[in-house]
């Protein structure tokens, strides 16, 4: 009776493996982060948790949470894990909800901000953006703009607000 033998197993090289993949290593350097770009659509007064922020409270990007079953954003210390922080709030007027008009006015009403509180930033490592009232929010009286600042490379690295 014939027996059929596995092949030969050779043992594993680990030395001079080393040198191959330490080769491929240096052909496959992760790319840099993009920068994000956050606009008036990013997150509305009807992602849960916005409407409990204040003005120079830190908060994470919205993220879906299975417990919730819809996206939040969660209030956090500007030191830890913060993707956003709140600089102000400007009033709309009362009238007829138009988008258009409202991003235009949430735009350079939170542009004034940005400039007062970090001038020459714009570009550089700091960017701004407002969350603006829904038709539905509207509807119901809201009429406040959140502007908001971030880091487009990342996190915040504390507060973004200057020390009084």
């Amino acid at each position: 009776m014939t027996v059929a033998r596995p092949p030969a197993r050779r043992p594993f090289r680990l030395l001079t493996m080393v040198p191959a993949v330490l080769a491929l290593g240096t052909l496959f350097v992760a790319p840099a982060t993009p920068a994000v770009h956050k606009g008036d659509d990013f997150m509305t007064p009807g992602t849960t948790g916005v409407l409990n922020l204040e003005a120079g409270e830190c908060f994470t990007d919205p993220e879906y949470s299975p417990a919730a079953g819809e996206e939040i954003v969660l209030y956090t210390t500007c030191d830890q894990h913060a993707d956003n922080q709140s600089y102000g709030f400007v009033h709309a007027d009362d009238g007829r909800y138009d988008r258009v008009a409202l991003a235009a006015f949430g735009w350079s009403s939170c542009e004034r901000g940005f400039v007062h509180y970090w001038p020459g930033a714009a570009g550089a490592e700091l960017d701004y953006y407002p969350i603006l009232p829904t038709a539905e929010t509207w509807a119901d009286g809201d009429r406040d703009i959140m502007c908001v600042v971030y880091d487009p490379r990342g996190e915040l690295a504390g507060s973004m607000l200057p020390r009084a």
